[in-house]
């Protein structure tokens, strides 16, 4: 259950709760008031009745009277048996040029809020049909504006809260790649070192050429960690050169049954891109689809090209991935492997979108078949 009470899911159980509460006050609240009126109705037909007879006494009188002018709220339309309207009051008929025709729609507004009140005033049985008064009307709609309001204000907390931990994400992001570049010089600076004797031993050392292909690597590796955190100027550069290069590289590391494969119809593709991020995510890919196979299968790159943008799509024959596992991969600390940190998808999200305003997305995975991730880069 932990993972599940989460900040957001507690700020809404909170404000469902908050909802809730407010729904069941308003709604009692609102339901007193509308009896409040309805005893008011029945009293102004009781005055109006006390009104009626002629043996009433002065007391009675003036106490009808002062109930009648009282009532300056409640809309209410007085009519016969057979519903010709008598007498209506508080009804607003300034902005209407047929005040017949708006009394009687009035009339049916108010036949479908309440019952009537039957009325015995000795001239024959009346009806008086009455409506709401504005504040009940405000009351009765006050939660739904209240409701409103809690979203709004919902959305702004996890808005703020989301943003919070995206750059706690980043600081940490920035943190650790500098750290890590700082602590490969040492023993890149060594290595370079050591290489070099080698090379005074046996200038034709295959080995020695072979180490410093590998020593330039983690130069590039450094390198690219150095960048994480500082806005990367994007150069334009031969795609399919780079990624030709990448291939060749990834191919001699990996194992004898695993064949990777470049498929591209031009020699020259010229994007805008920032070479050794754009190569980091590259091999972070392949390397994926490497752990995916276990030792055997095929990896294909495919590059597609159109006018507005270039298409990337590096299929594995791997495992694949679980339908209920595809949204979470990019999410950072998210693997499946027994090793690692999971910010291997995650950093390559940033790189394609934050660097290169460009995508990259899962196109398809079916457990027991294969992978297939597409990057599509902006020219």
């Amino acid at each position: 259950m932990r993972k599940y009470l989460n900040r957001k899911s507690i700020l809404a159980f909170v404000a469902l709760f908050i909802v809730s509460a407010s729904l069941f006050y308003t709604s009692t609240l609102a339901e007193k008031l509308a009896q409040e009126e309805k005893k008011k109705v029945q009293n102004l037909a009781d005055a109006i009745k006390t009104l009626n007879k002629p043996t009433s006494n002065q007391e009675e009188t003036v106490l009808a009277s002062f109930i009648l002018t009282a009532n300056n709220s409640i809309p209410l339309i007085i009519t016969t048996d057979k519903d010709v309207v008598i007498d209506f009051k508080n009804i607003d008929t300034t902005q209407s040029n047929n005040t017949g025709k708006l009394i009687r729609e009035k009339l049916t507004e108010f036949k479908d809020m309440h019952p009537a009140i039957v009325a015995d005033w000795g001239t024959g049985r009346n009806y008086v049909y009455y409506g709401e008064t504005y504040l009940l009307t405000q009351l009765r709609y006050y939660p739904y504006v209240q409701i409103v309001i809690i979203f709004l204000f919902l959305m702004v907390v996890i808005f703020a809260l989301s943003a919070s931990y995206r750059s706690l994400q980043n600081q940490v992001w920035v943190g650790l790649s500098k750290e890590t570049a700082h602590q490969l010089g040492t023993p890149l600076s060594s290595m370079e070192g050591w290489l070099e004797l080698m090379r005074e031993n046996d200038p034709d050392s295959e080995a020695a050429k072979e180490m410093q292909k590998d020593l330039d690597r983690l130069k590039l590796v450094a390198d690219r960690f150095s960048k994480v955190g500082s806005e990367p100027k994007l150069q334009e550069e031969n795609l399919a050169e780079r990624l030709g290069e990448i291939v060749a590289y990834m191919q001699k590391r990996s194992p004898l049954k695993v064949t990777i494969s470049l498929h591209l119809k031009e020699q020259e593709l010229p994007v805008n891109i920032s070479g050794p991020l754009f190569d980091w995510v590259m091999e972070n890919l392949i390397r994926n689809a490497l752990d995916a196979m276990e030792g055997k299968g095929a990896i294909d790159i495919t590059v597609t090209n159109h006018p507005q943008q270039v298409v990337i799509d590096v299929q594995d024959t791997g495992k694949g991935i679980p339908k209920y596992q595809v949204k979470k991969i990019f999410n950072p600390g998210f693997t499946t492997k027994k090793r690692g940190w999971g910010l291997g998808l995650s950093l390559s999200r940033r790189i394609i979108e934050k660097y290169h305003y460009s995508s990259i997305f899962v196109k398809h995975s079916e457990v027991g078949k294969g992978t297939t991730f597409r990057i599509v880069l902006r020219r």
